[in-house]
């Protein structure tokens, strides 16, 4: 069934750091058990997947009211592989930074994730997913270490960063069914 996509999403304010030391049971992603340098090949692999999702005839359905659609979900990883890719490229460049806070909720709101277009998604995801994936295999055997900080206190190694990241990739896969 069809839903109006301007219905609200209520704000996911949970802590999603706890993905490093459990697994998800939502989706089943282990973030622990990621080798951190296969990470990059890993999202080359989903790309498609998103690709595909996108493309399906009920992209900007909402499955209920406060759920986002494939399109808004699409959107909203092409915009985590922008912010994870900043972020890596700040812990590779400065000691222990300071992440900028990211409202996702509000960039979708902002950016109209429900409105866009979903050919022009699809391309922006596989740029940045790919941009994000090199970036990953980039990471010095000596970096791996590194360490950063988002503005919320929590602290990540470049290989815990990519570990978490990782898993909002794949979750959202598991929330558009793809």
């Amino acid at each position: 069934m069809a839903t109006d996509t301007s219905d609200p999403i209520v704000p996911d304010d949970k802590d999603w750091t706890w993905v490093l030391h459990e697994r998800c049971g939502e989706c089943g992603f282990t973030a622990a058990d990621v080798d951190p340098r296969q990470i990059g090949a890993t999202v080359r692999d989903l790309l498609p997947r998103y690709v595909s999702a996108l493309h399906r005839d009920d992209v900007r359905v909402r499955p209920e009211p406060t759920v986002w659609s494939t399109l808004e979900y699409s959107a909203h990883v092409r915009d985590v592989f922008r912010i994870f890719g900043g972020r890596l490229e700040l812990m590779l460049a400065h000691e222990d930074p300071l992440f900028e806070n990211w409202d996702q909720d509000a960039t979708a709101l902002a950016d109209r994730y429900d409105l866009q277009d979903p050919a022009v998604v699809a391309e922006e995801l596989v740029a940045s997913g790919e941009a994000t994936a090199a970036a990953f295999e980039a990471v010095g055997d000596d970096e791996w270490e590194r360490t950063g900080r988002r503005s919320n206190g929590s602290f990540f190694t470049v290989r815990t960063l990519g570990q978490y990241f990782l898993h909002d990739v794949v979750h959202h896969l598991h929330d558009v069914h793809a």
